[in-house]
């Protein structure tokens, strides 16, 4: 087996990597500050920095109008998607908390995007059914409770058009997905990591962003 390059990244490299993407904007830097700052005890869960200029970067590749979300937190990442949709464009973010939405609420009114995001504060998998069934979601971004990814993935698939694009968070759970005696949100993911790898919809390939991301097109 090849392993494969060797570059392991310290905090100097990282540091270098963030020097070398598009920089965070005032309004996303803020969001990001804010959200360690009062949920230090959930920040954990925000999306990296450089997700960031990478989910933009990717409905601007797909040329997405028409975004879900499925988990949002403090809001970083439906910012940074919100803010690359062409005019007219929409993003449809799925969560449960009104406490924390609420930082990404007052964000993207002060990015002048609020009119983009469309907040449906309900369980996600029942705002996904509640959709139109016909393929029409353009991108799709997956970064919620482990245990339903499986589940979320079977409800946006079909609803994805034809070279439509799913992103998927934490894939590499942290290196549990490694371990054979896996249990919780490690083996929930080691399940979902086989589930897409399998389906024929879809033309995937994992990469080690982060916690891992598996970019997801529809055949």
């Amino acid at each position: 087996m090849t392993k494969g390059n060797e570059t392991r990244i310290t905090d100097e490299l990282y540091a270098y990597m963030l020097a070398h993407n598009p920089p965070l904007d005032e309004v996303q830097r803020d969001l990001v500050e804010t959200t360690y700052a009062r949920l230090p005890d959930h920040a954990g869960m925000q999306s990296a920095e450089e997700q960031g200029p990478l989910l933009a970067f990717l409905v601007r590749l797909t040329g997405a109008r028409h975004i879900v979300e499925v988990g949002t937190f403090t809001g970083f990442s439906a910012l940074a998607m919100a803010q690359a949709l062409p005019a007219g464009g929409r993003l449809i973010a799925c969560d449960v908390s009104e406490e924390w939405t609420a930082y990404g609420r007052e964000a993207w009114a002060k990015a002048g995007v609020a009119d983009r995001v469309e907040l449906r504060i309900a369980p996600a998998l029942d705002t996904l059914r509640a959709m139109p069934a016909e393929p029409h979601i353009d991108f799709a971004y997956l970064d919620a409770d482990k245990g339903n990814y499986i589940a979320y993935w079977e409800e946006l698939v079909p609803r994805m058009r034809q070279g439509g694009v799913i992103t998927t968070d934490n894939v590499l759970f942290h290196g549990g997905v490694t371990d054979p005696r896996a249990t919780g949100g490690a083996a929930a993911i080691q399940e979902f990591n086989n589930h897409v790898s399998a389906d024929p919809r879809m033309d995937s390939v994992m990469l080690t962003v982060s916690d891992g991301l598996t970019l997801s097109r529809k055949r």
